[in-house]
């Protein structure tokens, strides 16, 4: 898509300012620097309303999703599982309420299972069917297309043929389950590869002709393949920034560099850097050359052998740069002394950090845009979950729950 955002042309330089303080002070603490325009370097208008991250013919998908919504029986609705509400259209979230719908959280690899569980639970109680999945992993499609069926049983005495549709906001992996679904149908029923559309009818005496892959048989269910990109609900900049973060949003849109201060000023906030202690000096005692296992080799096994033995290098340069940057912001943060809650003091400190990256990510300072370099890198250890698991989005107070009087934070 071709994103524009007018709001993004003239951004100020200033600093996010937050506090290494209690889980409760955390959240406070960022939301309020996130309101007053001071996240990543950015400078916006504190009552200037929800922003328009993406262009007007995506209002048209919008509208067609709708009325395709009017043949379904049953919506996934997909969502990244690092941030559950934030990946949500709010604009659709009662026309998808009204039918029988499954929240998919996606990417549940990327995400803290502690806290996901928890999401999970938050929906389940809010009476809505969720379900964390990996849309590459076929047994977690598989777990998935289980619960469709279920959920769909209440209706198979109505209706012989039953449509299901999938839906989400950009980069959650809508393309990636349903290529998934349909290699899952092709196994259970060979003859799909002939059949390439079901029809179906919301009315008596009207059909249409919709593609989609057959999952189950009596009733005959069908997937539908392609899936309903929604626009995502933006009302404020920390949700963007959120989206952005996580790839929902294009990186030219904010910026990789903003993007970046805000994936630190998360991790500053969190105290993240200081729990990569253990696991940088782990990693480091693993990779030494006394520690690594070397193949022991058979004069027979080798004459055998076609197959070359893999090349554990690039596995420890790997490693090795990720503990460097583990390492890196861990010095910089477990020696910061100055004030976290002065902004000039929050601006030294992400600036030794991206210092620090360049040297850990072996950056050259002669290189062209070091900084954008810097970002793009470190941007992309956190979305391929390098740098361990995250949920960005805090778990809401339970309201049912007295006892739950804070919110919870995500590493």
């Amino acid at each position: 898509f071709s994103f524009c955002c007018e709001e993004l042309k003239n951004l100020g330089k200033t600093s996010p300012s937050l506090k290494l303080l209690s889980p409760e002070k955390m959240v406070m603490g960022l939301k309020k620097v996130v309101k007053k325009g001071l996240i990543g370097g950015m400078s916006f208008a504190r009552d200037a309303g929800a922003i328009n991250w993406f262009p007007g013919h995506m209002a048209a998908a919008t509208r067609a999703i709708r009325s395709r919504l009017k043949l379904t029986d049953l919506v996934i609705e997909v969502r990244d599982a690092r941030i559950p509400l934030s990946s949500a259209n709010e604009d659709l979230q009662s026309q998808l309420s009204a039918k029988r719908r499954i929240i998919a959280l996606n990417k549940k690899d990327l995400a803290n299972p502690n806290i996901l569980s928890k999401w999970t639970r938050h929906f389940e109680s809010k009476q809505q069917d969720c379900i964390a999945i990996n849309a590459n992993s076929r047994s977690s499609v598989k777990k998935l297309l289980d619960l469709v069926e279920l959920k769909l049983k209440e209706v198979i005495a109505r209706e012989p043929t039953l449509l299901v549709m999938v839906v989400g906001v950009p980069n959650v992996g809508k393309s990636a389950l349903i290529n998934s679904i349909n290699q899952i149908a092709a196994t259970r029923f060979p003859v799909q590869e002939r059949l390439k559309r079901a029809t179906v009818g919301p009315l008596p005496g009207v059909t249409q002709d919709i593609a989609g892959f057959k999952i189950a048989h009596r009733p005959s269910i069908y997937v539908l393949d392609s899936p309903g990109v929604l626009v995502p609900s933006i009302p404020d900049i920390e949700t963007g920034l959120k989206l952005a973060l996580s790839g929902s949003v294009k990186d030219s849109v904010v910026g990789e560099e903003r993007i970046a201060q805000y994936f630190l000023a998360i991790l500053n906030t969190r105290g993240t850097p200081l729990h990569w202690k253990y696991l940088f000096e782990g990693r480091n005692q693993e990779s030494h050359p006394d520690c690594i296992d070397k193949p022991s080799y058979n004069l027979k096994d080798l004459r055998h052998q076609r197959t070359k033995q893999p090349d554990s290098s690039a596995i420890h340069y790997v490693g090795d740069m990720i503990s460097e940057v583990q390492r890196s912001l861990y010095t910089t943060l477990s020696e910061f002394d100055g004030d976290t809650e002065d902004e000039n003091d929050l601006e030294c400190l992400i600036e030794q950090q991206f210092e620090a990256l360049q040297k850990a990510l072996k950056i050259s300072t002669k290189a062209a845009e070091v900084r954008l370099m810097v970002s793009k890198k470190f941007l992309t250890l956190f979305r391929t979950g390098r740098l361990g698991p995250f949920i960005l989005d805090d778990v809401p107070e339970s309201e049912t729950d007295p006892s739950n009087s804070r919110r919870v934070v995500a590493l």
